[in-house]
């Protein structure tokens, strides 16, 4: 049997940026799991309270390169470079109302590098195997 490969994780350090413009540090937990490869977990850790947000892996990617003109994203999660390209802005639509944060976009890369490594684009499927053979075992046991 193969061993599992590890889950990737990265602490972004960002800011809440508020309607004022005046900004909060804040701190992005992302984790990647090869066994939910299209999926990055994300914890935002603010002083006194965490959010935590599951975003497209791939969503990710295609904000990496996006523009403020064509952000990635058309629902609850946008994202997209700022007018400095070393920042990558993240924006978010909940119930509890809207966020924009602003992160090095050199942590997100280096982040997406990663899961990469263990599962290409395109190769996330075979990955989910043992998952979904979990998930149809549990519900002819019900």
């Amino acid at each position: 049997m193969a061993d599992t490969p590890q889950a990737v994780h990265e602490a972004v350090p960002m800011h809440l940026v508020l309607p004022d413009a005046s900004v909060l540090p804040i701190r992005a937990d992302l984790t990647f799991d090869p066994a939910d490869p299209y999926t990055v977990r994300v914890d935002f850790v603010g002083t006194h309270s965490t959010s935590t947000w599951l975003i497209g892996r791939e969503l990710f990617a295609h904000g990496v390169l996006a523009d403020a003109n064509a952000p990635a994203g058309t629902g609850d999660v946008r994202i997209w470079r700022d007018e400095d390209p070393t920042y990558l802005l993240v924006a978010l639509s909940g119930v509890e109302g809207d966020a924009l944060l602003a992160g090095p976009a050199e942590n997100f890369m280096r982040f997406l590098s990663a899961t990469v490594t263990l599962v290409p684009f395109g190769s996330e499927s075979p990955h989910m195997e043992s998952e979904i053979s979990r998930l149809i075992d549990s519900l002819l046991e019900a």
